[in-house]
């Protein structure tokens, strides 16, 4: 025969071998003779006080399952037994019932045990003044208060201590799980922003590979002057795209791969305003116009601003080979408090070109963002113009 899950469980076996405990004990106890406790009911024969006892002893068993019926169950056994004449056996298990009210039972029942007892126990002491004449008679309530009061008292500690463990559990849980949460969105964020990273490193280089080979397979008669220049580009984007890629790879990794010590002869672009020459260049050998204009000096850029800016460039170039009408305007004013970066390029008669995925203006975005600075990126008087303020005045993250 299956055993049904309350009977079955742990916590449910332990409770019924308490009560068996229990039973043993007050059987013991009742062999020694200790019942009746008091001489009003001496004439009555002991076998009665079996009943009260079994009762108790199945209130304890009950505790967990039903913690008011065994809490109503313990109460009326004994109760009885008092009015028998009252034995040891029954009323020690009766406190075992007392506590297991005040631990599983809920709040109410707790605090109704407490104010229940302390009366009873004041109420046995005053009794015991009046009847006694004298403050001895004080004792009087001390049976009361061992057997109802202590038990009540102890009950309630155990439980506030088990439920302050409880709540300290439930708090470190959530925060674990609010933890858990933020490492997965700083996550989420990172391989986004290493996403545009990658595609601001190579995006142009690869732009600019499609647009020339594009040329080369679609328009017929190219001579081999023309198809030289046009594989020239083609190699010199590709390797300086792997490059830059192994670049960022190799800033990511820690320790470095010595496999990636073979870079090209070239070397790759280093990622800085200094060296804009060189990526204007490459954007006129694609196929892009780019007229270039600069104002001010620039003196010690903080390396932050230093890169946004060039990556910021270089991603607007892109966007113009790719979108624009084949040539670009790009300005650099050099400020004493601030870099400010403008690229703009005629609008598209009609939709074409390489098409895009708008990484490229959440990632300008951003960088501009993180060191505090200002962009904006839209139509501007009949052209598309990208515009981007940098302060320099503090080293930026």
């Amino acid at each position: 025969m299956r055993l049904p899950p309350w009977l079955a469980s742990g916590t449910r076996g332990r409770d019924l071998a308490l009560a068996a405990t229990a039973l043993v004990g007050g059987l013991v106890l009742f062999g020694l003779g200790t019942q009746p406790q008091l001489s009003w009911r001496s004439t009555l024969p002991d076998t009665l006080f079996l009943p009260p006892l079994v009762a108790a002893c199945v209130a304890v068993g009950l505790r967990r399952v039903a913690s008011r019926a065994s809490l109503a169950l313990g109460t009326a056994a004994v109760t009885a037994d008092l009015l028998l004449g009252g034995s040891l056996g029954t009323v020690l298990v009766y406190t075992q019932v007392l506590y297991d009210a005040c631990v599983y039972g809920p709040p109410r029942t707790w605090r109704w045990l407490l104010r229940v007892t302390v009366v009873l126990s004041v109420l046995g002491a005053a009794l015991g003044v009046l009847l006694l004449g004298t403050w001895r008679g004080v004792g009087v309530g001390t049976p009361v208060a061992l057997a109802g009061l202590v038990p009540v008292l102890t009950g309630i500690s155990v439980r506030q201590y088990r439920d302050q463990a409880a709540a300290e559990r439930a708090r470190a849980e959530q925060t674990a799980r609010l933890a858990e949460l933020d490492r997965r969105q700083a996550v989420g964020a990172e391989r986004s922003r290493m996403a545009r990273e990658l595609h601001d490193v190579i995006a142009n280089h690869l732009s600019a590979v499609a647009i020339h080979a594009t040329a080369v397979l679609s328009v017929p008669g190219l001579d081999r002057t023309q198809v030289d220049a046009a594989l020239r580009v083609i190699r010199e984007n590709s390797v300086q795209g792997l490059a830059e890629m192994r670049q960022m790879i190799g800033v990511l990794r820690a320790p470095t791969d010595p496999s990636d010590a073979d870079d090209d002869p070239d070397g790759p672009v280093p990622a800085r305003l200094g060296e804009l020459d060189r990526l204007v260049e490459r954007a006129r050998a694609a196929g892009l116009a780019v007229r270039v204009s600069t104002s001010g000096e620039p003196e010690g850029l903080p390396v932050g601003v230093d890169l946004a800016a060039y990556r910021i460039v270089q991603e607007s170039l892109t966007n113009a080979l790719k979108h624009g009408g084949g040539e670009a305007d790009l300005a650099i004013a050099y400020r004493p408090a601030e870099v400010v970066v403008t690229v703009e390029n005629p609008l598209p008669a009609r939709p074409g070109g390489v098409p895009g995925a708008g990484a490229g203006l959440i990632g300008m975005r951003e960088r501009a963002v993180l060191l505090d600075g200002r962009f904006a990126a839209g139509p501007h008087d009949g052209r598309w113009r990208v515009r981007a303020a940098l302060p320099t005045a503090r080293q930026a993250p």
